[in-house]
């Protein structure tokens, strides 16, 4: 069976009503603000080998990335939130019964933490770049709450915290602010006894308690070097008017389907604060088991339940994939590029069964392919490297172009149209000039007289992105197999 046979059945829904292509929930947004680029934000908390469910999210942003660039004409970028406040571990207060909770990053370190992130995703994301043409950014959490920025946002906040806490823990009404104790690096989980004492234009003060330290008292300003723990819908809150903010991205957060319904709270807490609409979101499909729950790894690692029919190991476990890193990456390429061709297949949820046979259907690793990066171009560029006349594309380093070498593929997109080319070989300059001037500018564009293209060139890629180094991609184009 070829990939071609494969058929999802879905059934119509809301969203495929509204929508021809799963990739114009991102039009409404582009419309009103008119970015110079579209940031799809996942985050993924970094506490072990990831399962199918996070790196689906994860291949999602890359595509729609994609999809957005070539529909659009706007650049982007992946943005991967690497969430190291994670509970590393949980205590119980033995007279309390209070739970307290080290973070991965108190207990590994920063150093550990960014070997874990190239452990489990760098790999993955290095290979998804090559595979779609799309950048990405890595940021701990750990780094996102030290910025001054975060920070600001989280104090403006304070000043409507009676109104937001319910929102946030409509239970009870306790947000959990964890500071943790600076002498220790724990934090009481559920922040029973974390209490605001003051909160003004220049900053805040709490004072918390420590199991083994007893009270204490802390100072956050926009300065300070407090950890400043914040729960999952808190954290979020904070991050989505933060990114609300800025006028030149536009911030799209892409998450699992299970995320729906804690966005409906983090919405509210929005509406409690003046001013800002919160980003545009994706919900991907979720992975789910015979029962109809969420597929959850850690219940199966811990015994709970059995794993479910058609959940192979790398399922729960990517690590456990038989093949290499590039053939899993163009598996889920190819799976989640099924699931977007349609609304209705993305909109909805897959058991690990379905999913299992989808992926039995798909094209075999033995099947012949060909992995090509894709480039858009504008319609002046782009018909030169199709009649074969230009034979160097001028590109800035972008890390996700570091690994690109002599015998790579590179497919130019314009429009509704594409030329394959062979990368024959790749040259490193420090600015424009230099390029030019060694490889000489009838290579890059015969149409166009050296000036003019280091204008042209320059207005493409401000001074910021020229600094990163420049490449000169020698290229040939592709007419016959390439087998």
């Amino acid at each position: 069976m070829n990939g071609d046979s494969v058929e999802i059945i879905s059934p119509n829904n809301v969203l495929a009503n509204a929508m021809l292509r799963s990739v114009d929930m991102v039009r409404p947004r582009l419309q009103a603000m008119g970015p110079d680029r579209v940031a799809f934000c996942v985050g993924t908390q970094i506490n072990g080998a990831p399962h199918l469910g996070t790196s689906l999210v994860q291949t999602a942003a890359f595509l729609l990335a994609k999809q957005t660039k070539r529909a659009f004409g706007v650049d982007t970028v992946v943005r991967f939130g690497a969430l190291d406040n994670a509970p590393y571990d949980v205590q119980l207060d033995p007279e309390t019964h209070h739970a307290y909770q080290q973070t991965y990053f108190h207990a590994l370190g920063a150093e550990r933490i960014e070997d874990l992130v190239a452990k489990y995703y760098r790999s993955m994301f290095d290979s998804l770049a090559d595979a779609t043409g799309v950048d990405y950014e890595v940021e701990t959490y750990t780094s996102q709450q030290a910025s001054p920025e975060f920070r600001h946002e989280f104090l403006a906040t304070l000043g409507r915290l009676d109104q937001i806490r319910w929102p946030l823990a409509p239970s009870h009404g306790q947000v959990h602010l964890r500071f943790p104790c600076p002498q220790c690096g724990w934090a009481e989980k559920r922040a029973e006894r974390t209490e605001l004492l003051r909160t003004g234009s220049g900053g805040a003060d709490f004072a918390a308690v420590c199991t083994d330290h007893g009270p204490y008292e802390v100072a956050v300003t926009a300065d300070t070097t407090t950890y400043l723990d914040l729960a999952t819908l808190y954290r979020n809150l904070v991050k989505e008017r933060l990114a609300a903010r800025d006028h030149v991205t536009l911030s799209v957060m892409v998450k699992g389907g299970d995320w729906a319904f804690g966005c409906q709270l983090v919405d509210e807490a929005f509406a409690q604060l003046p001013s800002l609409t919160p980003p545009p979101r994706v919900f991907t499909p979720m992975v789910l088991t015979d029962t109809g729950a969420k597929l959850s790894k850690s219940l199966i690692r811990e015994g709970k339940v059995a794993p479910p029919p058609g959940a192979r190991p790398w399922m729960l476990d990517v690590t456990a994939w038989e093949g290499d890193t590039d053939s899993y990456v163009d598996a889920l390429v190819w799976l989640v590029g099924r699931m977007l061709a349609d609304p209705k297949h993305f909109y909805r949820s897959y058991t690990t069964a379905e999913l299992d046979k989808l992926m039995a259907a798909r094209p075999t690793a033995t099947t012949p392919g060909l992995r090509a990066r894709e480039m858009n171009l504008y319609r002046r560029y782009f018909d030169l490297v199709a009649a074969g006349t230009k034979t160097i594309e001028v590109r800035v380093q972008y890390p996700n172009l570091r690994r690109l070498a002599a015998g790579d593929y590179i497919r130019f997109v314009c429009g509704r149209d594409d030329a394959l080319t062979r990368v024959k070989r790749v040259a490193r300059y420090g600015s424009f000039e230099e390029l030019l001037d060694t490889e000489g500018p009838d290579k890059v564009n015969p149409a166009s007289p050296r000036d003019q293209q280091l204008a042209n060139i320059r207005r493409i890629y401000g001074p910021e992105k020229e600094a990163l180094g420049v490449l000169a991609i020698e290229i040939e184009l592709v007419t016959g197999p390439t087998t």
